[in-house]
């Protein structure tokens, strides 16, 4: 393996930690300098991982080891899996830095800010390319701190108080996957991603021991990924500006936590030695139980915000469920959701910052009319929205009916009334708003008329500015493209079914 094929996974990880480090020592008042280099280490980061593709695609083999401590190292390797969530980072990694660039254009410390925003990047990154469970676990607590800072961001009482309640369940998940990584090691295990190591050494008598490692490791992942119980924090989480709730629920922390129950069932077990030692009906039962209670949970909500933070909840438990059912339809469905997922919750995040820094409006009950006055928001917002529900031709849909074939392949019919019954759910808390949004009558209060008045004379009309407009209309396009072409063969689908089929040569 040459020098370069080494080194491109380090470059592509510290094309955003570079410029995190820089921008912590940036004054203020250097706005141009500080959006270049966001935007400068977004677009590099999406080149290289670009040049990353082409070359797995033709064979070649990227892997980075770096000695860390004896017998321990930093393993950064991209396998097909890898590259499937690094691209999907990457990609809306940039759409968000440029949302988030107008969405704190008068705000202070943004200096901070985007050197945190840049080194949640590199740790989503890191969690992508690590090559073994101990290089997933550095990024994975990286992660964690480098998000509350963000979340904290505002500093107001509520934001102090959703940063600890952040910090308690995300510390005590990571608490539990180091555990389950230690034990896992002591006993033998090799902890590198697809080695197949731990299924060819395990007999009947480490049984036992191997459940509960699985246990440990599942609840550790389960904080970030939002499992009930352990989903608490994400909601509250929702005190974050708007382009941080884009982050935590489309790009990182949830996906982080998503995308590590995949690797540990698939990558570092095994599916067939998790069906030998009998975890998957477990995690199936948590996921499906997740995927209803959030449902429900979100039809009680009128904040914007929270209602999207449990549809989160909801909708990221299909990817565990796609996997636990271990048949490869199922898998794909899990997996193409991780992206088709993330495309479809960032535009509604994107358009609830749109809509709170456009007219200060925060709760569905104000949203009556929306449609006239910003009605390429709106549009986007009912995008996302319908995509969420699983109505073709949007991505959404491509998921749920690859999980439904899935488990009718499995032999798990009544998965389906999960899917039926979370799919009702979702039209009951969304259909209500986008009804709302294009055929009720405004009700704004008149200090919001006149500010959103003002806000519209400004800018020529009241939709948001370009910076928080383009990337909410990229992103909703995606979701329709992503649906529409999913048989071609750079759709996320085809990648998925490409990864669950053996992935690259």
């Amino acid at each position: 393996m040459s020098n370069i094929n080494a080194w491109l996974p380090l470059a592509i990880l510290f094309s955003s930690f570079g410029v995190g480090v820089v921008i912590f020592f940036l004054r203020e008042e250097s706005v141009a300098l500080r959006t270049t280099l966001n935007l400068g280490g977004s677009v590099s980061k999406l080149i290289l991982i670009a040049i990353l593709v082409r070359g797995l695609f033709a064979g070649v083999e990227y892997q980075a080891v770096l000695p860390l401590l004896p017998g321990i190292n930093l393993v950064l390797r991209a396998d097909s899996l890898a590259v499937f969530f690094a691209t999907l980072s990457a990609v809306l990694w940039l759409l968000t830095t440029i949302y988030a660039v107008g969405y704190l254009e008068n705000s202070p410390n943004r200096s901070r800010f985007f050197g945190f925003f840049s080194l949640c990047v590199s740790a989503t990154v890191g969690v992508s390319l690590a090559g073994d469970l101990f290089t997933f676990l550095l990024f994975y607590e990286m992660l964690t701190l480098a998000t509350y800072p963000l979340v904290v961001h505002r500093g107001t009482p509520e934001a102090l108080a959703a940063g600890k309640v952040y910090l308690y369940y995300t510390v005590g998940g990571g608490a539990l996957l180091l555990l389950g990584t230690a034990w896992l090691w002591s006993w033998g295990g090799d902890l590198a991603f697809g080695s197949g190591m731990i299924a060819a050494i395990a007999g009947e008598s480490d049984r036992l021991t191997l459940q509960l490692i699985f246990v440990l490791l599942i609840a550790g992942l389960g904080v970030k990924a939002a499992l009930v119980p352990l989903c608490g924090w994400l909601p509250v989480a929702m005190a974050a500006p708007a382009p941080v709730s884009a982050l935590l629920h489309a790009v990182a922390v949830v996906k982080a936590g998503a995308f590590g129950i995949f690797r540990v069932v698939a990558d570092l077990y095994g599916l067939e030695l998790c069906q030998m030692l009998g975890v998957l009906p477990l995690l199936t039962i948590l996921a499906a139980a997740t995927i209803i209670y959030g449902s429900i949970r979100a039809l009680q909500e009128n904040s914007i915000k929270k209602r999207l933070a449990w549809s989160t909840v909801s909708q990221v438990s299909y990817i565990g469920l796609g996997v636990s059912l271990a048949g490869p339809l199922a898998v794909t469905g899990g997996l193409v959701h991780l992206v088709h997922q993330g495309l479809m919750k960032i535009t509604l995040f994107f358009c609830a910052g749109n809509l709170a820094e456009t007219l200060g409006i925060h709760r569905i009950d104000e949203m009556s009319g929306l449609g006239r006055r910003m009605p390429w928001t709106m549009a986007a917002f009912t995008i996302g929205a319908l995509g969420m529900i699983g109505l073709p031709p949007m991505a959404g849909f491509f998921s749920k009916w690859y999980l439904g074939w899935g488990a009718l392949e499995v032999g798990q019919p009544w998965i389906l009334a999960i899917l039926a019954i979370s799919t009702l759910l979702n039209a009951a808390y969304f259909l209500p708003v986008v009804h709302r949004i294009w055929f009720k009558e405004p009700l704004l209060r008149p200090e919001r008329e006149r500010r959103a008045t003002q806000a519209g004379h400004r800018r020529g009309g009241q939709e948001a500015n370009n910076m928080l407009l383009i990337p909410s209309l990229i992103t909703a396009l995606l979701v329709i493209i992503a649906g529409l072409l999913a048989a071609a063969p750079a759709s996320p689908l085809s990648w998925a079914k490409f990864i669950v089929g053996g992935g690259f040569p």
